[in-house]
């Protein structure tokens, strides 16, 4: 090959590096310019003053697993009546306005929602869990509500048996729920596959090992999982992404192009974050997984105490239906060990909230009866929970995930999910500072409560022995008196 050809090909090569490079650097501006122009319409909103005060809606965030099934069940069905609820709202994103006047709206979709909701008489509160954790959680969560499905002989078996209950069940089913019914069906299918690969392979010699999160004959190892374009897209950065209302539920259309910019471009996160936070400033309360019994009181004491109040002064002028029989708008169903469509609760502790929800409307509810009902059903929960993983990981024995078991997952793991939550991470920071600030808050507000009561006890006890002595000095002369008035009339009878 001559010189002058060379030359040639290599100004080509060139000019396609150089054409590519510009492409790059276009769709980069590009991107940059959309996830700006959100950022900021976004971020136009006036500071809300009174953001510690219960509007006439609450909007319940659920980032998922975060804890947030125990706050429905088992705080705010028993505040809110049945009557009350936004329907349909826990699966469905297009909100559904059959109840313009609904007080409760619970749903895994994103803050998206809010542009179909009275925002200036909606108050919106959300908990965020370690995104370490949550990774975990989400992980283990999918392959135990997926091996459920294991008591099908086949995958085409267990699809259409799922398929007939959903269309027949008035319940709400985890397929239907963002963002289980995507991560489910992925972790369904490769179950049964990892399966048919067990059963054309033979008996397998099983190592003793409690790596749970790495067993690639029963279940996908975690690193896989975690690496898949399914997580990329739904689970890596999604309480950041909900929170902003940018996951692949979105509700808005322009969500998507800046979703997709920002997953493309690391670098525009910040402006995902920026949106976020300011979310996260602008609720009425932001709890932590990780502070269970504290964020559980704050929530009681900032939320319910008001929804109690709220509700007593609509009672007074405004006579509300209370029907307790009306089918849950909220029911989160799954798969039960059967392969059948059954509520995540257990018969009895569903069955037992709607009669204590009615407590919340009484004279005599207080913050203290309404934490004292949530021990209870909490321990009812974790019960059915427990019971309900412990039969559906039977099924892809020896995978089990002992709580000891996060411990030996290596390090270098851990770092990249770190990595690929970097978003998540800072967000929980800062709303970790949140946390604290509106836990002082509330810890001063009841100190304060409570050292009026002693103050005013004191005072009342201090004036009380002061009026002691004058009170026993009248009582004296009382009784001298009545004796000597009586031996006057005795003297007088004898002198007669």
């Amino acid at each position: 090959m001559d010189s002058t050809l060379k030359f040639r090909l290599l100004l080509i090569l060139l000019g396609l590096v150089l054409a590519e490079a510009s492409s790059i650097t276009k769709d980069f501006g590009y991107c940059e310019r959309i996830v700006r122009k959100w950022a900021y319409s976004s971020l136009d909103q006036e500071v809300r003053e009174d953001k510690h005060t219960l509007r006439d809606l609450l909007f319940f965030l659920h980032v998922p697993r975060t804890g947030g099934r125990t706050y429905f069940h088992c705080f705010l069905k028993r505040l809110y009546p049945n009557s009350l609820e936004c329907p349909r709202s826990y699966d469905k994103l297009h909100f559904d306005p059959r109840k313009p006047k609904c007080r409760l709206l619970v749903t895994h979709d994103d803050y998206s929602m809010m542009s179909k909701l009275p925002g200036e008489r909606t108050s919106v509160v959300t908990i965020l869990r370690d995104p370490v954790d949550r990774v975990f959680s989400t992980y283990e969560f999918s392959i135990e509500v997926g091996a459920r499905f294991l008591v099908h002989p086949n995958l085409t078996s267990a699809t259409q048996m799922a398929g007939r209950l959903r269309s027949k069940t008035k319940g709400v089913s985890t397929l239907d729920i963002w963002p289980w019914k995507y991560l489910v069906p992925w972790m369904r299918e490769d179950l049964f596959a990892r399966r048919d690969l067990r059963y054309r392979k033979g008996p397998i010699n099983i190592r003793s090992s409690n790596d749970s999160y790495n067993m690639a004959d029963f279940a996908i190892p975690l690193l896989e999982y975690i690496n898949h374009p399914v997580a990329e897209d739904i689970i890596h950065n999604g309480a950041t992404f909900q929170v902003a209302g940018l996951t692949n539920n979105s509700y808005l259309a322009e969500s998507h192009e800046v979703r997709h910019c920002v997953q493309k471009h690391k670098s525009l996160g910040k402006h995902v974050l920026q949106v976020a936070k300011k979310r996260l400033d602008d609720m009425l309360y932001v709890g932590l997984t990780e502070e269970h019994r504290e964020s559980a009181t704050m929530f009681a004491n900032v939320v319910g105490a008001q929804v109690m109040s709220q509700l007593r002064a609509s009672k007074s002028s405004v006579d509300i239906v209370v029907d307790n029989t009306e089918q849950s708008s909220s029911s989160d169903s799954e798969p039960d060990d059967n392969g059948h469509l059954r509520s995540t609760l257990d018969r009895k502790a569903n069955m037992s909230a709607p009669t204590e929800n009615r407590e919340a409307t009484e004279a005599n509810m207080t913050v203290g009866h309404l934490m004292e009902a949530y021990e209870v059903c909490i321990s009812s929960l974790r019960k059915a929970q427990s019971r309900r993983r412990t039969a559906s990981l039977k099924r892809i024995s020896p995978v089990n995930f002992p709580k000891e078991a996060r411990l030996q997952v290596p390090e270098v793991i851990l770092q990249r999910i770190r990595s690929l939550n970097e978003l998540d991470l800072e967000l929980y920071e800062y709303a970790r500072d949140i946390y604290a600030k509106q836990h002082k808050a509330t810890m001063q507000q009841k100190f304060t409560k409570d050292s009026g009561e002693i103050i005013f006890s004191s005072r009342y006890d201090i004036n009380f022995w002061k009026a002691f002595p004058l009170t026993i000095t009248i009582v004296f002369t009382l009784i001298f008196s009545l004796l000597f008035v009586k031996a006057r009339r005795r003297t007088l009878k004898v002198k007669m």
